[in-house]
């Protein structure tokens, strides 16, 4: 069939440019590689979501040749792991082909690999496409800025019974980022964490900074902090605006992770930051102010001034380990959501940053069974007043 004019690329080209990029080549290298420049539209296409792309014949995947073999062992009444055996394949492998593609007349090898070929074919009618209520749900949640994934977790704890409304995150992205798909609105994918419509891979750590007189490791924080089994040990970063002109403080509890935002709306500077931070521990119990980890920005320069008018007990992490703030680091990439890279952090209101952390703290979290933040910090509140 001719496409404006001009004949189809040959299948083996597609396969060509995403096996380059299942290689790790950059998009422009696999595309020039297989001489077509039209190839960096394939990526756009599927979304930049590699399992969207055509699959190769063999390998993982039963080929024409397998099939035949199949076939013909059946004929000679041979059992799946005969069978199996001779290809080199699990008898688990066999005997779900067997089932899957044989019909009335029993197993044949072109008509099973028509059918399996039909099954493979890509895109597919998504699954939210032809709910109309499953759809409007998950669109629901997603303008509330939940992820995916708490979408899914969500819809088998309200609708245990009913299975149609069920989806996997994974669909949920896929129904965003690939084009043709059309159950859900482009637009929602600036309502994701990352306000992409394309998966890109992460980006390296940034640069070490300077030394800060007195500080402590993190390797002497003491070992209940490690474990999150006890509330009150924070971890804190800044999150930067436009030329580093701008920022807001964060601050993460690492068992329940409640989410505290500094408002630092003329300087981040030392003394800003100490007393944005001082000001707002002075708002919980004492037994929530227990420690405090932070990487070596100049900004806690002043630590000593913070941990003598709060009590918290404060140390630092070591150069290039943002693994070390793993809760604040995940919040911080959420609150990105709310506060671009690029933009100007000064002119969002005090008001303003406390509606986003409780927006935060009432969003249902994986780590914590899927409840709260908010309401994990309450019973423990609780526990500790009983």
């Amino acid at each position: 069939m001719k496409r404006r004019g001009r004949l189809p690329l040959p299948r083996s080209v597609r396969l060509a440019f995403w096996e380059g990029i299942r290689a790790g080549l950059p998009v422009r290298v696999a595309a020039e590689a297989v001489g077509c420049r039209a190839a960096e539209e394939w990526l756009r296409a599927a979304g930049g979501v590699v399992g969207n792309a055509p699959r190769p014949v063999g390998g993982r995947y039963l080929s024409v040749a397998e099939r035949e073999e199949i076939a013909v062992g059946l004929a000679a009444g041979q059992s799946c792991r005969q069978i199996a055996a001779r290809l080199g394949r699990p008898a688990s492998t066999v005997s779900r082909e067997i089932g899957r593609n044989s019909s009335r007349l029993g197993y044949r090898a072109v008509a099973a690999q028509a059918q399996a070929e039909f099954r493979a074919a890509r895109p597919k009618t998504a699954r939210l496409a032809g709910n109309a209520r499953l759809r409007g749900w998950v669109q629901e949640r997603l303008e509330e800025r939940w992820s995916p994934e708490q979408i899914s977790a969500a819809l088998r704890r309200e609708f245990p019974d009913d299975r149609e409304m069920r989806v996997s995150h994974e669909t949920i992205y896929q129904s965003i980022y690939v084009q043709g798909r059309g159950a859900l609105r482009r637009e929602l994918a600036s309502c994701l964490r990352t306000g992409r419509a394309l998966r890109k891979p992460r980006r390296k750590a940034g640069q070490r900074r300077g030394r800060i007189p007195g500080m402590v490791s993190i390797s002497e924080r003491p070992a209940e902090a490690e474990d999150r089994a006890v509330p009150g040990h924070w971890e804190g970063d800044l999150i930067m605006g436009v030329r580093n002109a701008s920022a807001i403080g964060t601050l993460v509890e690492r068992s329940t992770r409640f989410v505290l935002l500094l408002h630092l709306p003329g300087s981040h500077d030392a003394g800003a930051v100490a007393q944005a931070m001082t000001e707002a521990m002075a708002t919980l119990p004492g037994q929530l102010r227990r420690s405090l980890a932070w990487d070596q920005g100049n900004e806690m320069a002043a630590h000593a001034q913070v941990s003598m008018a709060t009590g918290l007990e404060i140390y630092f992490c070591d150069p290039h380990s943002p693994w070390q703030r793993g809760s604040n680091e995940n919040t911080n990439g959420l609150l990105r959501q709310y506060f671009p890279k690029g933009t100007n952090l000064a002119v969002h209101s005090r008001e303003h940053l406390d509606a986003v952390a409780a927006q935060l703290n009432s969003r249902p979290r994986k780590t914590l069974g899927w409840k709260t933040p908010a309401q994990a910090l309450d019973e423990f509140l609780a526990g500790a007043a009983a």
